[in-house]
């Protein structure tokens, strides 16, 4: 698989089958990703893995804890155009592939909550990063996670990066045993998709590239 077909292959997986996914090939999938760019070389990554029955194991040492407050805002407030059509058209089509009603309220705040079980993931990482570090350092997580993603493809695994564990940072903080200094970022869930799932067959729209290119000419 060369890169191009890797780009076009890699999505968002939301229905992942039971299949295990061994250390020894997360650990080559992170030395892979480790050699993403990264200004001055600093690498401010710092991962956690939870795999098997860790990750079984951690998805119940949440059970009875409350949501806690953000430690970052995923999106802008007031998110405006043409930002938020994108957003919002791809929750529809989500939700569209589910079968799920826009007034159903339970069913679409169920389908969210399996962000919290990893949708069924065997395996998954979660990304930190020292709390002195500032936007060109989080810009280089970009560029590790997306290195990450882009190598499990090639090795025949899926992922769904995850933002939303900003709602449960202290307590992921709290059984990863993570440092004071250290700020977590987003979770990575991995593994096999499941081929049956509806959800899997949503496929996000790209604004075309003239929407967001300009070609500066000679002045």
């Amino acid at each position: 698989m060369n890169v191009s077909e890797a780009l076009h292959r890699r999505s968002s997986v939301r229905a992942f089958l039971p299949t295990s996914v061994s250390d020894d090939t997360i650990r080559e999938l992170l030395e892979l990703a480790g050699r993403a760019p990264s200004g001055g070389n600093v690498q401010p990554w710092r991962v956690y893995v939870l795999n098997g029955e860790a990750l079984t194991s951690f998805v119940k040492f949440l059970n009875g804890r409350s949501i806690e407050a953000p430690g970052y805002a995923v999106y802008p407030a007031g998110l405006p155009e043409p930002y938020r059509s994108s957003r919002y058209d791809l929750g529809e089509a989500m939700y569209e592939l589910l079968g799920i009603a826009r007034e159903d309220k339970a069913g679409r705040f169920g389908h969210l909550a399996r962000n919290f079980m990893f949708f069924d993931a065997p395996a998954a990482i979660f990304c930190f990063v020292d709390k002195v570090m500032g936007p060109p350092q989080w810009s280089d997580l970009g560029m590790f996670l997306q290195s990450f993603m882009l190598a499990a493809t090639d090795a025949g695994l899926d992922t769904c990066p995850q933002e939303a564990w900003v709602n449960w940072a202290g307590a992921v903080h709290e059984y990863v045993g993570a440092p004071e200094n250290e700020m977590m970022f987003c979770a990575v869930a991995l593994g096999h998709r499941d081929p049956l799932a509806p959800v899997n067959a949503l496929v996000s729209e790209r604004r075309p590239v003239d929407e967001w290119t300009r070609w500066v000419r000679p002045q």
